[in-house]
């Protein structure tokens, strides 16, 4: 159990407001390596600039915050195909972390890879979003500015229902304005429940339908009943993730496969093999017993350091 804290025990970083009153701070790359060379390449340094003020620089919320506060996210944009002329095919990953109370432990909140952006943009164009007109004059530029504004409010949401229950649906309810009114046009993809299973309507979707509504409360225990009390009771701190495991797990019973699980456990498998590698023997077995059936990708790794 002592080993267990120092991993939660960097440092004794006090985080003093935990109403979720928190922005962005994001780092953005943009990788253009697959782009032809005979393409000038500092239109990209550009695009990565101007990507980073756009999102920084912009008021998301109401809310009052501090600077230890903000969100930290990573935003990876590649482009993997010049469609043509200033027109582009892309992939986004798109990584956010919480604060662990009293500690300086940051947990994963949320990692996903989006494949299906295509955008238009021409150097010193600039980034805009308005709420009230997704589309713009010209769809496929503003389909860029759309995605990022989308996922933004989608880590907000996860993030404010992390610090109280139910307290991100006001951003989730503008992720869902996006995809109501998102950017149409020819090979503008994501926005629609028929372009897939995985994509930024169906994340929407699972995180406004009543019928998923205890993804909030996993949300909820996995990080304010569980992570936060890591450092205080190790013991109730189990107890609240394997809490937000057994509400995962009825959603999966109710509907099996649906996008929002998967999304759940992206990036979490390392964390949760320290949670309970030292956890007592029924707490263990119940973990990986959950575990397995829920984040199939891992389940090997669960087996193998959770046995």
């Amino acid at each position: 159990m002592h080993n267990f804290k120092l991993f939660f025990l960097a440092s004794a970083l006090l985080l003093t407001h935990f109403t979720g009153a928190q922005e962005i701070k994001a780092k953005v790359a943009v990788n253009a390596s697959r782009i032809p060379s005979t393409i000038d390449k500092k239109a990209f340094l550009t695009l990565q600039t101007a990507l980073t003020n756009f999102i920084n620089n912009r008021k998301w919320t109401n809310d009052v915050f501090q600077a230890g506060e903000k969100i930290d996210c990573n935003f990876n944009l590649t482009l993997t195909q010049l469609v043509e002329t200033g027109v582009y095919q892309a992939t986004l990953t798109i990584q956010a972390a919480r604060p662990v109370y009293n500690t300086s432990y940051v947990s994963p909140l949320v990692n996903y890879q989006d494949n299906d952006i295509k955008f238009s943009y021409t150097e010193y164009q600039p980034i805009e979003f308005n709420e009230n007109n997704v589309q713009g004059s010209n769809p496929s530029a503003s389909n860029l500015s759309a995605v990022f504004a989308f996922y933004i409010y989608m880590i907000l949401g996860f993030d404010y229902d992390s610090f109280s229950t139910r307290g991100g649906d006001p951003y989730f309810q503008k992720a869902q304005n996006i995809v109501n009114s998102a950017p149409e046009g020819r090979g503008i993809t994501g926005w629609k429940p028929f372009d897939g299973t995985r994509n930024r309507y169906w994340l929407m979707e699972n995180m406004t339908n009543s019928r998923y509504s205890l993804i909030h409360d996993a949300i909820y225990n996995y990080y304010r009943s569980g992570m936060d009390k890591m450092y205080d009771d190790v013991n109730a701190a189990r107890r609240g993730v394997l809490e937000s495991l057994q509400n995962i797990d009825n959603i999966n019973a109710d509907v099996p496969n649906t996008m929002i699980v998967q999304f759940f456990f992206q990036g979490k498998s390392n964390e949760l093999i320290k949670i309970f590698s030292k956890a007592n023997g029924s707490d263990k077995a119940r973990a990986l017993e959950l575990l397995q059936k829920l984040d199939i990708s891992n389940s090997a790794l669960y087996k193998q350091e959770l046995k």
